[in-house]
């Protein structure tokens, strides 16, 4: 799975030629040109100064070339080996590229001490083409999104725009998918974290800019607007997603747009999700079961730039958006064998208090020859509602999963309503200082989790015992919707996006 035809950059290094046998002072490769009145950006190797150390730089190729980026010195194989770089420095190479992709992120002003999301303790596999599988793929996956990045940050205007077109169809395409798994495992989950973070918040930055000067038309699609990835392991399904809030399509919005500050801080946030099942195969006499239960959902909108800049051109931090309804379909995609699907929780209706109050009112006015005696009886119906409801359903053989967040003020959805003017002005309501309230429906963080200790009702499908010995693909489809409503800003501007996401996973019927 190579990237043949565009930026191999791996197949370059291994092909170029010791020094003696070079031509020019400077080797390049040509990996982005738009136009040819337009100059070019170049990968360039060539000697440090005044050492006997090589570096690689990506160059924006003017009269005057211009260095954006440049990578740590290393020194050539030696005089012995057929190839310039051996395998350690192919390998720190690539360590160079992640350092720096990760130094693009949201905390790169942050000092380490300051900083909750500082990763410098966990170390790095050593990563070889014998230890890391696909080590070709990661490592021009790895130097692709550096390269986006630099595009982003270090490119001039001219030749930028060209370059992050062309870019950009190659990051969302199937190849940096699959590279971008095998990547996200070698690094682990905190790593990925940043990582993603740093490449999202450059994405947000680069449609911030393309909105500004009015070239963000309704067919804009940006270089992976979501990232997800599945597998399957030990009985356990596994999906994580991470996606620019920015990227998100909006489904329900007012008609008076956010102010400034409030549109800075709702633009500059991540949606990051983790789901995971827990599934069992039951081998019975005359059929097999396969039970599958909510393990863990996690949904955490994460912001991409730090508080002081929230606070100071921003409205803050605690105003950003929440979720407000996840849905998850689980669907066999090959359904000749499935005999039946059931679930094991329908619609829980809420509980219902009732009370009865009767009051006698009597009054005498002299003016009025009547007696005015007033008799009222008064009923009060209480309705305990907990802010998320859940739900299954089936359709096919397709098991949904559904989760409902409700306004408790008047029990309405709130991922297709909108907060009424009364509730925008009562301290007391839900939304109002929800990340603090001791009722609030979120974490401190803003985000939900769905643990299996309340939501882990399972789904059985009964597969023909034809099925034995045979791998299923079940196929993961989701919904999640982020809603916002004004925290502590004052403000009437609400509005509720939606993402939609599609994973496989496998299964082996023993």
């Amino acid at each position: 799975m190579a990237y043949y035809g565009f930026l191999d950059v791996y197949s370059w290094i291994q092909n170029l030629p010791q020094i003696p046998e070079w031509k020019s002072p400077i080797l390049s490769l040509t990996m982005c040109s738009t136009n040819p009145s337009q100059p070019s950006l170049n990968l360039t190797i060539s000697k440090t100064h005044q050492s006997s150390k090589l570096s690689l730089s990506i160059v924006a190729d003017f009269s005057i070339p211009i260095s954006l980026w440049t990578s740590k010195p290393f020194k050539p194989a030696t005089t012995k080996t057929m190839k310039l770089m051996d395998e350690e420095t192919i390998s720190n190479l690539l360590i160079n590229f992640i350092e720096d992709v990760l130094h693009y992120g949201p905390n790169k002003n942050t000092s380490s001490r300051n900083s909750t999301n500082n990763y410098s303790f966990i170390k790095f596999l050593k990563l070889d083409r014998h230890s890391v599988p696909n080590f070709q793929d990661i490592f021009n996956l790895a130097f692709l999104t550096l390269f986006f990045l630099v595009c982003i940050y270090e490119a001039p205007a001219d030749v930028r725009s060209g370059c992050l077109s062309t870019v950009k169809e190659h990051l969302a395409g199937c190849k940096s998918k699959q590279a971008s798994k095998f990547l996200m495992k070698v690094l682990g989950s905190n790593l990925e974290e940043q990582w993603m973070r740093s490449l999202n918040l450059a994405i947000t930055n680069w449609i911030v800019e393309l909105q500004e000067t009015h070239q963000y038309g309704t067919h804009f699609r940006t270089p992976s607007p979501l990232f997800s990835y599945a597998f399957s392991t030990l009985g356990l399904w596994k999906v994580q997603l991470h996606c620019p809030v920015i990227s998100m399509d909006v489904v329900n919005a007012n008609n008076h747009p956010a102010d400034e500050r409030l549109q800075l801080s709702l633009k500059y946030q991540q949606l990051e999700g983790v789901l995971q099942f827990n599934y069992r195969v039951l081998s019975k006499e005359k059929w097999v079961e396969i039970v599958v239960n909510v393990d863990n959902i996690r949904c955490d909108v994460f912001k991409l730039v730090n508080d002081t800049l929230m606070r100071e051109r921003g409205a803050g931090s605690g105003e950003k958006h929440f979720p407000s309804r996840v849905s998850l379909q689980l669907t066999p995609t090959l359904q000749h064998q499935v005999l039946s699907v059931s679930v094991s929780k329908s619609s829980e209706n809420p509980s219902i208090e009732m009370g009865i109050e009767k009051g006698i009112e009597a009054s005498f006015e002299p003016p009025n020859p009547y007696v005015g005696l007033t008799v009222s009886a008064a009923e009060s119906t209480t309705v305990s509602l907990k802010p998320w409801k859940f739900e299954q359903s089936v359709y096919g053989y397709s098991a949904s999963l559904n989760w409902f967040l409700h306004d408790s003020m008047d029990g309405k959805e709130v991922f297709n309503s909108k907060p009424s003017k009364v509730a925008l002005f009562n301290p007391r309501s839900w939304f109002k200082d929800r990340y603090s309230s001791a009722y609030r429906p979120f974490t401190r963080q803003g985000g939900v989790i769905f643990a299996r200790d309340e939501y882990g009702d399972s789904v059985c499908w009964k597969v023909d015992k034809g099925a034995v010995g045979k791998t299923m693909e079940w196929e993961i489809r989701g919904w999640i919707w982020l809603t916002y409503w004004p925290n502590k800003y004052k403000t009437f501007y609400h509005e509720t996006r939606r993402l939609e996401f599609r994973e496989t996973v496998h299964l082996k019927i023993a």
